[in-house]
Order: C-alpha cells, then structure tokens, then sequence
C-alpha cells in the first residue's frame, strides 16, 4: 500500500511537470499581429482574433479610447531612405505629435534625426537592434537587444525614458508579451496599417492617402513606415483631412487605455 502511494505520488507529479512544460510551450507559440481592416469608420476585426485576450492581459495597446476622435501616429524606423526629414517637417508644420520606433541600425547611421525627434518633442520607442523575430530567442537575449537600444537613444539623445515597444514584424507570443512587461515595457501594435514598408512597390501619394483615411475610426493606432517616399507625400494631406473630419493627433503617451 505504501509502494502504491509512492508510485502515485510520483505520477502524480509527473502530469503536474508535464502540465507545465506544455505550458511553456503553448505560451511561446509565435503571433502575427494582424486583423480585417477598418471600413467606413467601423472598428477592425481586432476583437475577433484570437490573441487578444494576451494582449489584453499583458497591456498591450492597438486602439484607443474608441468613443472619442482621436488618433495616434506612429512609424517604424528600421532604417533611413532619405523620407524622415520631410515627416518631421510635416509634423512640426501641422503641429503633430508621433513616435518613432527604432533599431540599432537607424540609431548608428541618423543620431541627427534622433536628436531632432526628442528636440521637436516626439517619443522614441524600442524596435530591438538586430529586428529579429523576438519569438525565437532567449529572455536573456531579447532583454540584450531592447537595452542596447534604450541606452543608446538616452546617449544620442537624453531621453531617459522608453516605456514603448513595437517587436519587429508585430511578431509576439505570450512569453515576449509578459517578459517585456517585466521590463517596464508596453507592447504597441495597431489598428490602421497598409504594405508600405516595401520601396520597390511605391503606388504614389494618392494611394497612400487613400490606404489610411478609409481606414480611419476613432482611437486608432496609425502604423506607417518612414521608409515610404508615398507616405512622406501623403502625410500632411491625410493629417488636414483627419482633422477635418474631427479627429484630434494625440502623443501615444497621453493614451488611456481602454478596458477591453
């Protein structure tokens, strides 16, 4: 009898440790951010995908508050192709707020623009150095890339704080949701966005216009690509005709977070 309990106790703990481990795994299966997009100012399909109870739990941001009119401008920075001066000229002329998430590549090659980022009172936010795929690496080695980057933006720059973090390519797990948290990170997707980011496939002004305004709803999370000549074209068009309609640019830390 005693030899049957042990034996149980003994399978009993084994389940437990394979429970676990399954847990493990299932919590570092890889994420792409994606959804249907806004139309006619109705929310995306955001709501309907499956990963967002993770996002949820870990404070993930992709909308805003979706009873008011405002928007959140936010662009990727993963290297420069000679369009950042001229975003940055549009917002400073307009008056708009943005963030700009950057990697170790575009912090080497444009300390200037950097600097004038921060001097013109837009945030920086951690896109990693290397822009590898944040899934499939170490918490140790994911932590690496983040720090490299947050020291380096404060060296160049003096911006102390970096609370906002964009993984490349929106790939995300459980695993790299809640490890950054534990970092002092906020996870940021979004909730209008459009295949800007390829330069060989530019389409011209008016496409990138369209791409964003018929997307536009209340509290959405813009992602555009300072790489795209369309998008440095477009921007102070789209900003004149959001604002027209009746939305408000806000800085993505002024976001309340919408209880989901």
């Amino acid at each position: 009898m005693k030899r049957y309990l042990i034996l149980s106790v003994v399978f009993a703990l084994a389940c437990v440790g394979l429970l676990q481990n399954s847990a493990i795994a299932v919590s570092d299966v890889p994420y792409h951010f994606g959804f249907k997009k806004s139309k006619n100012g109705q929310l995306p399909s955001i709501d309907q995908e499956g990963f967002k109870e993770f996002l949820q739990k870990n404070g993930a941001i992709f909308l805003g508050d979706t009873t008011k009119k405002e928007l959140y401008l936010t662009f990727d920075n993963g290297y420069e192709n000679g369009y950042t001066k001229q975003i940055l000229e549009t917002l400073k002329k307009k008056k708009v707020p943005a963030i700009f998430f950057v990697t170790g590549q575009y912090i080497k090659d444009q300390p200037e623009l950097l600097k004038q980022m921060v001097a013109e009172g837009h945030l920086i936010g951690n896109h990693s150095w290397n822009h590898p795929d944040v899934t499939q690496i170490s918490n140790e080695q994911m932590k690496e890339e983040l720090d490299q980057v947050k020291q380096r933006v404060t060296e160049v720059t003096g911006q102390k704080e970096m609370r906002f973090l964009r993984t490349p390519r929106g790939i995300f797990s459980e695993r790299t949701l809640a490890y950054s948290r534990e970092l002092g990170y906020t996870n940021v997707f979004w909730s209008i966005a459009y295949k800007d980011w390829d330069i060989k496939d530019q389409k011209g002004a008016n496409y990138a216009y369209e791409k964003v305004m018929n997307q536009l709803h209340p509290g959405a999370v813009i992602l555009l690509h300072s790489v795209s000549k369309d998008n440095a074209k477009a921007l102070g068009r789209i900003i004149d005709d959001a604002r027209q309609k009746g939305y408000e640019f806000k800085r993505l830390d002024q976001l309340i977070q919408k209880n989901y």
